[in-house]
């Protein structure tokens, strides 16, 4: 059986008892609640460091913060990514930056550390779902994202409009399950129809 298959059905038969684990951890049974907190413990988070790619100033930057990545199964070295996030031409970077068990996604304008957007700020164990057995892992991933993807999920989906499309967003996505698009328009982020 497929690994997506295998997320689904657990994630089906759990997914509910997980979500209510991580808002409300008082209900669920102990034993659930100490799988999903040895899950948040467990999941792997990389220096700046371990991404080679990454400019020398922004993974100075990232430390400076005391951020890791963190990475979803079954992936390895991922969660960085760059893209054209303001306007054409201009190379950006993204980092999903965890600080004490919470997840921000910093965007680094123009490759500077100076001012960084931070969005979608999160608790990584909301991020937890089910793989099969009694695994629960973490499953949030960034991926940039271009104009056919937005507008390929809002004629899908529906959802808020896009704004007039000249450069990229962030796919910002619970793996396996839903996804949105945050949109740099006018000096906001929007957030835009994902995947379903």
């Amino acid at each position: 059986m497929k690994l997506r298959s295998r997320l689904t059905i657990w994630t089906n038969r759990l997914g509910a008892a997980l979500l209510l684990a991580a808002a409300c951890p008082a209900q669920v049974p102990e034993d659930l609640q100490r799988r999903f907190e040895k899950a948040d413990r467990a999941i792997v988070r990389l220096p700046p460091s371990a991404f080679p790619e990454l400019p020398g100033n922004l993974a100075a930057e990232l430390q400076r913060r005391s951020c890791s990545i963190p990475q979803a199964f079954p992936e390895k070295r991922h969660n960085v990514i760059r893209g054209q996030f303001a306007k054409p031409g201009q190379t950006d970077w993204a980092v999903l930056c965890s600080v004490n068990g919470v997840s921000t996604i910093l965007v680094f304008w123009n490759a500077s550390e100076k001012n960084p957007a931070e969005i979608a700020s999160m608790a990584d164990r909301n991020r937890l779902q089910g793989a099969g057995g009694d695994t629960i892992v973490y499953s949030r991933a960034i991926t940039t994202v271009g104009k056919s993807f937005i507008l390929q999920h809002y004629r899908a989906y529906g959802g808020p409009q896009p704004p007039p499309l000249d450069h990229q967003g962030i796919d910002d996505a619970f793996v396996e399950k839903a996804s949105v698009v945050l949109y740099f328009h006018q000096g906001k982020w929007l957030e835009l129809t994902g995947a379903d």
